[in-house]
C-alpha cells in the first residue's frame, strides 16, 4: 500500500522520533500477541507483589474471563454503530468533501488531528473508524494533487483524536457515575451528573487545549522538505455500498427505506420522552442515539445489513482481546494488585496534587486494562474513597480516571485495530508518533487536575 522514499533528513524534531520509531518497528508485537504477553507479566507482578499464591492468580484470571462480557456487549456496541455510522453515504460523503481542505502535508496531518477529535468528543467508535476513513481520504487526494504526505503519521493523527474521547458524550465514567444504579451512587449516595464531569467548564477547556497541543506536537514531527516520507501508493478507499435492484416482494422489503426511517423515528421519539421525564445519558442511551442516526441515515435495511457486515470484522477483533483483558482485570482486582498501584500514587497525595497523581496511577492501570469502563468499575471506588478522605471533590477523581484511561491508549495497541484495519498498517507504522501524542497531552491532563485541585 505505500511507498517508501528514504532521503536525509532536517527536521530535528522527526529526526529526534526516528529512534524511538526504530525500537517499536522492531520490538513491538501484534496486540493479540500484546494481550497474551501482558497476561503473563500481570500474573507475575501478582505473585511478586501480593500474597496470592499461583492458584489464587489463576481463578482470578479464570473469573475474570467472563466478568464484562455485559459491558463488552456495550463497547462492542459502541464501535459497531460508529463504524457504521462513518460508512453510511451522507457521512462518507461528508468526509470526502472536507478531505480536500488540506493543501500542504502540514495542513494534513493537523486537519485529521483535529477533525478526529471533534468525532470522537461526539462518539468515541465514531471517532475510531472516521480517523481511519478520514487519513486514507485525504492520503488519496493528496496524491492526487502530487503532494507527497507522511501516511503512517497520517493515521496516527487520525487516532490521537481518541487521545480526548473520555473527555466527551460517551466517555464511559462519567456516563457510570451518572446512572442512578451504578456502583457509584452505592458508595456516595448520590449520582455526579455530567455537567459536573463532561460538561464542566474546566473539562471543556482542557478539551480545546489537548486538541490544539496534540495537533501542534504532530506538526512539530511531521516530515518537512527530504525527510523521509512513507506515502500511499494506492487508492486504497472502499467503495460505497451499492444497493441491489429489488426483483420479488421480499427484494422491495430490503430495499426500502421505510422500515429502517420509521425504527429511527420510533428511537428519536422514545429518546425525547426518556430526557423529558429527567432521564440523563448513560451507555445504553448513547448508543441508542446512534442506533437511531443510522437508521435514519442509511437507505434501506439492505445496506444495514452490508454496513454490519463490514463493521464486523473490526469488531471481531475486539471481541477476542477483550476476554484476555477481563482475565487481567480479573487478576488485578482478585490479589489486589489495582489497590497497590493506585495506593502508591494516593498515599503521597494532598488535595491540590490528588488529581494529577490519581490520573497518572489511572494511565499506569490502563496500560494493563485498556477498558475504560471495566477500569472505572475497578480503580474509581478506591480513588473515590481517597478523594472523600482528602476532601477532594469525586468529580476530579472521575475525571482522573477518564484522562488516565485515554492517555496510554496511545501506546496501548488494543484500541488502534479498527483504525489499523481500515490504513492497512501494523501498529508499529504509528506508535512512534502516538507517544508524542501520549507526552503532549499528559501534560495538558496533569496540569488541569493540578489547577482543578480539590474542586468545588
Amino acid at each position: 500500500m505505500t511507498k517508501d522514499a528514504v532521503t536525509k533528513t532536517r527536521n530535528p524534531f522527526a529526526a529526534a522520533m526516528r529512534p524511538v520509531n526504530a525500537v517499536v518497528e522492531r520490538f513491538i508485537p501484534s496486540a493479540l500477541v500484546f494481550a497474551v504477553l501482558l497476561t503473563f507479566v500481570v500474573a507475575a507482578l501478582a505473585l511478586l507483589l501480593t500474597d496470592a499464591g499461583p492458584t489464587a492468580v489463576l481463578t482470578g484470571w479464570g473469573d475474570g474471563l467472563s466478568g464484562l462480557l455485559a459491558f463488552m456487549t456495550q463497547m462492542a456496541l459502541v464501535l459497531l454503530l460508529g463504524h457504521m455510522l462513518a460508512n453510511t453515504r451522507l457521512v462518507r460523503r461528508g468526509l470526502a468533501l472536507v478531505a480536500a481542505l488540506p493543501r500542504s502535508p502540514v495542513q494534513a496531518y493537523v486537519f485529521v488531528a483535529v477533525l478526529a477529535s471533534a468525532l470522537s468528543l461526539v462518539q468515541w467508535g465514531l471517532g475510531l473508524v472516521a480517523g481511519g476513513l478520514l487519513a486514507r481520504e485525504v492520503a488519496a487526494q493528496m496524491r492526487a494533487k502530487g503532494v507527497r504526505v507522511h501516511f503512517p503519521l497520517l493515521v496516527a493523527a487520525g487516532f490521537s483524536g481518541f487521545v480526548v474521547w473520555h473527555m466527551g458524550y460517551t466517555g464511559s465514567g462519567p456516563l457510570t457515575a451518572a446512572t442512578a444504579d451504578s456502583f457509584v451512587v452505592e458508595q456516595l449516595g448520590e449520582t455526579i451528573p455530567v455537567s459536573a464531569t463532561t460538561f464542566a467548564p474546566w473539562n471543556l477547556i482542557a478539551a480545546v487545549v489537548t486538541v490544539v497541543v496534540v495537533a501542534g506536537a504532530l506538526a512539530l514531527v511531521a516530515p518537512r522538505g527530504n525527510d523521509r516520507v512513507v506515502e500511499l501508493e494506492v487508492d486504497a478507499r472502499a467503495a460505497e455500498v451499492e444497493i441491489e435492484q429489488p426483483v420479488t416482494p421480499a427484494d422491495r422489503l430490503d430495499a426500502s427505506r421505510v422500515l429502517t426511517t420509521l425504527t429511527g423515528l420510533g428511537l428519536v421519539a422514545y429518546l425525547v420522552v426518556y430526557f423529558a421525564d429527567g432521564g440523563t445519558p448513560t451507555l445504553d442511551i448513547v448508543n441508542w442515539t446512534f442506533l437511531a442516526l443510522v437508521l435514519l441515515l442509511v437507505r434501506s435495511p439492505f445496506e444495514v445489513a452490508a454496513l454490519v457486515k463490514n463493521a464486523a470484522a473490526n469488531v471481531g477483533d475486539i471481541l477476542l482481546q477483550f476476554p484476555l483483558y477481563a482475565g487481567i482485570l480479573g487478576i488485578m482486582a482478585s490479589t489486589g494488585l489495582i489497590q497497590i498501584f493506585s495506593d502508591a500514587i494516593v498515599s503521597v497525595s494532598t488535595p491540590q496534587t490528588f488529581g494529577a497523581l490519581a490520573f497518572v496511577a489511572a494511565g499506569v492501570v490502563n496500560f494493563f486494562v485498556p477498558s475504560g469502563g471495566g477500569q472505572f468499575a475497578v480503580q474509581a471506588p478506591i480513588l473515590l474513597d481517597a478523594a472523600t478522605q482528602l476532601g477532594v471533590d469525586p468529580a476530579v477523581a472521575i475525571m482522573a480516571v477518564a484522562y488516565g484511561d485515554q492517555w496510554t491508549n496511545m501506546i496501548q495497541p488494543f484500541w488502534a485495530l479498527p483504525l489499523l484495519a481500515i490504513a492497512g498498517l501494523k501498529v508499529r507504522d504509528i506508535l512512534g508518533y502516538t507517544t508524542v501524542t501520549l507526552l503532549a497531552s499528559g501534560i495538558v491532563f496533569a496540569a488541569t487536575l493540578l489547577i482543578v485541585g480539590p474542586g468545588a
